[in-house]
């Protein structure tokens, strides 16, 4: 049976976090609709187990995953947990009569029936800063993160404004809530490595998660991204290791890819990939996990669950060091950086 995983520094931050966190995207609903009781039974279940990092984002469900969370973190000591939220949309009350309610977010089918625009000045910050401490039951959020600039989410031709906005309002108000202790940490939540960068040698941020960017699929981020987080001290917290689903799954039919279905040729390396780690006698998921562990600027992995079963499984890909042999078998093959460090 696993044991609670291992806490160790989150960069320079002051905090400790657990090495696997919990990630509540699901909690908003994220591709299918979940039992109540059952959502918030998972988010007890993670804090028992001694998970200690929560992540959640007012994004997920409209803010459905924040009220999840807030309800559950209610029977425990607000310092048993580190919880990490996000900046960046700011939720209104849907109105009534000639105008429809608030539809969910991309791939979220439920939500709270608020309408998000998004918003990184000064103001929009500050207004989502607080809605996020109604939502979530707290007094104070640990970790505070800009959300999603990227080009994914606002265009090409849309990123470099929203960047700027972000750098002009959202960094002096994040940063002003770090200096007034109603924060512990800021940073940014981003999808898109080279825009984490950017931020990391633009301002003097804390941390950063980042979403897919960093796995055993692909290793974008190792060249320049991780080693400038080493440098300063940033602490790295990882989301989206399986890449929206296919290093859980494997190349199955319908597979999840970038929140989308997985294309032929990366069903065709995940098969690989795959086939190599049954070689060694290592599920797929764990390896996924173990990978992403073994490098230095790595403090936690956020993993997703929808019900306690599955935190305990998320828990389980800790017991087993996978061979040695497996990392070089994957190198050798072509399918893993040779620069990338393993477990």
């Amino acid at each position: 049976m696993s044991g609670p995983p291992a806490r160790v520094p989150l960069g320079r931050t002051g905090l400790e976090v657990s090495r696997i966190g919990f990630g509540s995207a699901p909690l908003g609903d994220f591709f299918e609709r979940l039992d109540e009781r059952t959502a918030i039974g998972t988010v007890e279940a993670a804090i028992a187990a001694g998970i200690t990092l929560i992540d959640t984002s007012p994004h997920y469900g409209n803010g459905l995953a924040e009220h999840r969370i807030g309800t559950a973190l209610r029977s425990v000591p607000r310092d048993s947990v580190v919880l990490s939220t996000k900046i960046g949309r700011v939720m209104d009350a849907a109105r009534h009569g000639s105008e429809p309610l608030a539809r969910p977010a991309r791939g979220f089918v439920g939500s709270l029936p608020h309408r998000a625009r998004f918003d990184y000045s000064y103001d929009g910050a500050m207004r989502s800063f607080e809605q996020s401490l109604l939502r979530l039951g707290t007094d104070r959020i640990d970790i505070l993160l800009i959300h999603d600039i990227d080009g994914w989410t606002h265009g090409e031709d849309g990123v470099e404004a929203r960047y700027c906005e972000a750098m002009k309002g959202a960094y002096r108000a994040l940063s002003d809530l770090r200096r007034q202790g109603m924060v512990k940490a800021i940073g940014v939540g981003l999808d898109d490595h080279e825009w984490c960068e950017r931020f990391l040698r633009d301002g003097d941020f804390d941390t950063i998660l980042l979403a897919g960017r960093y796995s055993l699929l692909e290793q974008p981020a190792l060249a320049t991204l991780m080693p400038l987080a080493l440098k300063k001290g940033v602490g790295v917290m990882l989301g989206g290791i399986f890449n929206s689903g296919i290093l859980a799954t494997g190349a199955i039919e319908g597979a999840r890819y970038n929140y989308e279905a997985a294309p032929p040729e990366i069903l065709k390396r995940v098969a690989r990939i795959d086939l190599v780690c049954r070689s060694h006698g290592v599920p797929l998921a764990r390896a996924a996990v173990q990978f992403c562990l073994g490098h230095p600027a790595v403090s936690s992995l956020l993993l997703g669950a929808v019900n306690p079963a599955e935190i305990a499984r998320n828990l389980a890909a800790l017991d087993e060091p996978a061979p040695r042999a497996l990392w070089a078998d994957l190198k050798s093959e072509g399918l893993l950086d040779p620069a990338a460090p393993t477990p």
